[in-house]
C-alpha cells in the first residue's frame, strides 16, 4: 500500500510540474544529467550507495541552478539558498565520513545479489532514476520559494527560518550524538537513549522533515500553498519508506534493548516532557 500511494503521488506531481513553465523542465534535465553521471561512476566503483552521499548535494546544486536561471540577485533568495546549502552539504559530508571505506550499503548489496549480472543497468532505474525523480519533485518547492516580489525577508520567511533552525539542530546534533556513541566500543549492541535520542527515536529524520516545512513557508510568502506536496512527500519518505520504518525493522531484529526503548520514546515527533 505504501508503494502504491508513493507511486500515485509521484505520477500526479510529475504531470503537474511538466505542465508548468520551463524552470521545472530545465531542473529535471540538470538533475537527470547529474544522476546519470553518478550512475556511471557507481558502475566503475561497483558501489551504488554513493547516491546516498550525493543526495544532499543534489539539492544544493538544484537550488542554486533555479536561482541562477531565474536571474535572481536579491538578499532573500541568497539567504534561502544559503540555508539549503548548509543543510545539504552537512548531510553529504556526514554521510561521506560515515560511509566511505565501509563498502556498499546492505540494501544495495541485496538488490545487487537479486539482479545478478543485470544490476549494472537495473540500478539505473531502481536507484538512480527513481531518486533523481524524487529529488526533482521535492526540490520543485525551490522555484516558488525563491521567486518573490520581495527582496527582503518577510514575516513568514522568518518563521520558516526558525523552524528550519530547530530542524537543523535536531538533525545535526542527533547525527553527532549518535556518531560519538558509536565510537565507544563499550556501546556496541546498545541503544542510544540520551540527549535528543531520549526525546525521539529518530531526531535526525524529524529534523530533516522540519527543515522542509521551514522551506515551505518561503513559498507561502508568495501564496504558493499547493507546493505543500514537497514537505509532505519528504516527510512521508522519512517516516514510511527509506527512514523510520526501514530502520525500525532492522533495529528491532538486532538490538534486544530496542523494544523497551520503543515503549518509552516516540518514533518521530519529540516528546516535550
Amino acid at each position: 500500500m505504501t508503494r502504491i500511494v508513493l507511486l500515485l503521488a509521484v505520477i500526479i506531481t510529475a504531470v503537474f510540474l511538466l505542465f508548468q513553465p520551463y524552470p521545472f523542465v530545465q531542473g529535471l534535465i540538470v538533475i537527470m544529467f547529474c544522476f546519470t553521471v553518478l550512475w556511471l561512476i557507481s558502475i566503475l566503483l561497483k558501489d551504488s550507495s554513493i547516491i546516498d552521499i550525493f543526495w544532499g548535494t543534489g539539492f544544493v546544486l538544484t537550488v542554486w541552478f533555479y536561482r541562477y536561471s531565474g536571474g535572481l540577485d536579491d538578499a532573500r533568495s541568497l539567504i534561502f539558498c544559503s540555508i539549503v546549502t548548509l543543510w545539504g552539504l552537512r548531510l553529504s559530508i556526514h554521510l561521506a565520513f560515515r560511509n566511505i571505506g565501509k563498502g556498499e550499503d546492505y540494501r544495495y548489496k541485496e538488490w545487487r545479489k537479486e539482479s545478478g549480472k543485470k544490476w549494472w543497468w537495473v540500478s539505473f532505474f531502481k536507484v538512480f532514476l527513481l531518486q533523481g525523480i524524487l529529488l526533482w519533485l521535492i526540490s520543485s518547492l525551490y522555484v516558488p520559494a525563491l521567486s518573490s516580489e520581495f527582496n527582503d525577508l518577510q514575516p513568514l520567511d522568518y518563521i520558516g527560518i526558525g523552524i528550519w533552525l530547530m530542524g537543523f539542530i535536531f538533525e545535526a546534533a542527533g547525527d553527532w550524538q549518535l556518531t560519538q556513541f558509536k565510537k565507544k566500543s563499550s556501546n556496541k549492541g546498545k541503544v542510544l537513549q540520551t540527549g535528543l535520542w531520549s526525546r525521539t527515536r529518530h531526531p535526525n529524520y524529524f529534523g530533516d522533515a522540519a527543515q522542509w516545512w521551514g522551506y515551505f513557508l518561503f513559498a507561502c510568502t508568495n501564496q504558493q500553498y499547493l507546493f505543500a506536496f514537497s514537505p509532505l512527500l519528504m516527510t512521508f519518505l522519512l517516516m514510511q519508506v527509506s527512514g523510520v520504518t526501514l530502520l525500525e525493522k532492522k533495529l528491532t531484529e538486532t538490538k534486544p534493548q530496542y523494544d523497551e526503548y520503543v515503549n518509552r520514546v516516540p518514533a518521530f515527533f519529540p516528546k516535550i516532557f
